[in-house]
């Protein structure tokens, strides 16, 4: 009996530890159970939150798009510029483009009005705006401003309205100016600084090479002094403009005698010509200095301002009227007057002028001065008294007749249809040639010059001998030639008076006449172009009046 009850205790016990980790496993289960729970709550917390913050973004959202669309609708007809916009220092909101455009043309056109004062030291200039034709682009501005909230999306122009208002928005209109005359006034001013440093220089003067010395000083930064002419201009809230000019000092550099030798000399050419294509290279006469370099350099020892070193030419062995007439194969034109051989002192006169137009050659484009080729009228060129027109009487005066010569070579010149560039007539009708048909010289005053408005280059070929003086123009004929002509048209004539002068070497009652009179007058010519026989075109040449020439008669009063 004992043992069965022992047994089943045995039995019992093993029964409850079998039960004892099932129970284990629950308590464990269990234990587990409870931090799940609470992550579980918190998630749901997060989810409330995140639904608390997007709903309020969305109603904030839901604000903004409901205010936008009502200032959209308000501003959606607003034909003016938004609130919180300048131009430059103008305030242009809510006004129109025409009222901004107003106020802002009174603003800005009376800036351009003031005058800006330049100064260095005790130098000083000035400018005004309307030298470089300054303006600001106005319409361009109205237009910026007039697009500002209007120009982006729905959401950016809305965003820009209430930016506007917040923060002022300033829009600075563009200066317009012409560069060209910028440059021009800076450099003007930069050329005029009384202390501005003057580097070495030189020059040719007749047969002398002339070098100056050089001055330290300052130099102006003319791209600084630009921009502060431009920023002055730009800057409407200054109404007292003023400009330091800037500068810089600078040392002078000294005389390179050297590199000035090797700019002046220069080595002869000849004169030659090509005939395909037809061109003529004008011969160039050398250069060089009349003493050695070494001489030279010893007169810049001195301490002197300016130097004067002495210039030969030097001839080519070939000269442009030595190329033979080969290059100058047609003849273009030719005209003659006629002189009295007996007037020993004119006709030396003549025949000196005549001869040092000789040979002459003119390129295309080139300009003659008949002052300047034939030179000044004096005795130590050879040149004589003769007759000439002076104070409306007929005189003795040195260089008499070479009047004659200019007329000659000038009626030459028109008929080869060149183009006349300075020519006056003589006071009174010449005896040699009709009216119209002359032109004066003076040396010093009155001048005649033509240019060879050709193709091709001419030579002039004179003549003065056995009562005839004569020019002949050579060159090459081009693909179209004209027969040309000389017309005059007296238009008024001008008669002459007679003045009567006392003689009391001439007895009483007696008459001696000193001058004859000679009508003056008025006229008109033209030089006429015509194709086989027929008037292609007639250019006024000249009006010219002719002064008449008084009589003179003497009176006797002696008794």
């Amino acid at each position: 009996m004992e043992k069965n009850t022992n047994s089943k205790e045995i039995k019992a016990e093993e029964e409850i530890k079998k039960t004892e980790p099932v129970l284990q496993e629950k308590q464990t289960t269990k234990a587990e159970e409870e931090p799940e729970t609470t992550s579980h709550v918190k998630t749901e917390s997060a989810k409330k939150i995140t639904f608390c913050i997007c709903l309020s973004l969305s109603i904030v959202l839901a604000i903004f798009l409901v205010l936008s669309t009502i200032f959209a609708l308000l501003n959606v007809n607003n034909t003016r510029i938004l609130s919180g916009i300048y131009i430059d220092t103008v305030n242009v909101s809510g006004l129109t483009k025409e009222e901004a455009k107003e106020a802002l043309s009174n603003a800005l056109n009376n800036n351009l009005a003031l005058t800006i004062r330049i100064y260095n030291g005790d130098y000083e200039t000035s400018f005004l705006p309307e030298q470089i034709e300054a303006k600001f682009d106005i319409d361009a501005a109205i237009d910026a401003a007039y697009r500002i909230g209007r120009d982006g999306s729905f959401i950016q122009n809305n965003y820009t309205i209430l930016f506007t208002l917040l923060e002022p928005v300033s829009i600075q209109p563009t200066l317009q100016y012409n560069e060209e005359a910028l440059n021009s006034i800076a450099s003007s001013i930069a050329e005029k600084l009384p202390d501005k440093v003057i580097e070495p220089s030189y020059y040719v003067e007749d047969s002398n090479l002339i070098i100056t010395k050089g001055h330290s000083g300052n130099v102006v930064d003319t791209e600084s002094l630009k921009q502060q002419m431009i920023t002055s201009i730009q800057n409407t809230r200054e109404t007292k403009k003023e400009i330091e000019i800037p500068v810089n000092y600078v040392e002078c550099q000294a005389i390179d005698l050297d590199a000035i030798y090797q700019e002046v000399k220069k080595a002869p050419q000849d004169a030659y010509y090509t005939s395909d294509p037809f061109v003529v290279y004008p011969h160039v006469n050398g250069v060089d200095f009349a003493i050695s370099l070494e001489e030279a350099k010893k007169l810049l020892e001195e301490d002197k301002e300016e130097y004067t070193i002495p210039l030969q030419s030097i001839p080519p062995a070939v000269t442009t009227n030595q190329i033979g007439t080969e290059a100058f194969p047609d003849l273009l034109s030719s005209f003659k007057t006629y002189y009295y051989e007996s007037n020993v002192n004119r006709t030396t006169n003549l025949k000196l002028s005549a001869s040092k137009i000789n040979g002459t050659v003119l390129l295309p484009g080139e300009v003659f001065s008949y002052n300047q080729v034939v030179g000044k009228r004096t005795i130590e060129a050879g040149y004589r008294d003769a007759a000439i027109y002076s104070g409306g009487k007929v005189v003795d005066g040195l260089g008499g007749g070479i009047c004659q010569i200019s007329s000659t070579l000038y009626d030459a010149v028109v008929l080869a249809n060149l183009e006349i560039v300075e020519r006056s007539n003589h006071g009174f009708v010449t005896s040699y040639l009709d009216a119209g048909w002359d032109a004066t010289v003076v040396y010093g005053a009155i001048d005649f010059k033509f240019k060879n408005s050709r193709k091709y280059p001419i030579k002039i070929v004179a003549s003065v001998s056995n009562g005839v003086a004569e020019f002949q123009i050579f060159g090459k004929k081009e693909e179209v030639e004209y027969e040309v002509d000389i017309e005059t048209k007296v238009i008024a004539s001008i008669p002459f008076k007679v003045r009567y002068v006392n003689d009391s070497t001439l007895a009483a009652g007696k008459t001696k006449v000193l001058q004859g009179g000679s009508n003056g007058c008025k006229v008109e010519a033209y030089k006429v172009l015509k194709q086989n026989g027929q008037e292609v075109s007639r250019t006024l040449l000249s009006r010219d009046t002719y002064n008449a020439m008084e009589k003179i008669i003497a009176r006797g009063t002696k008794k």
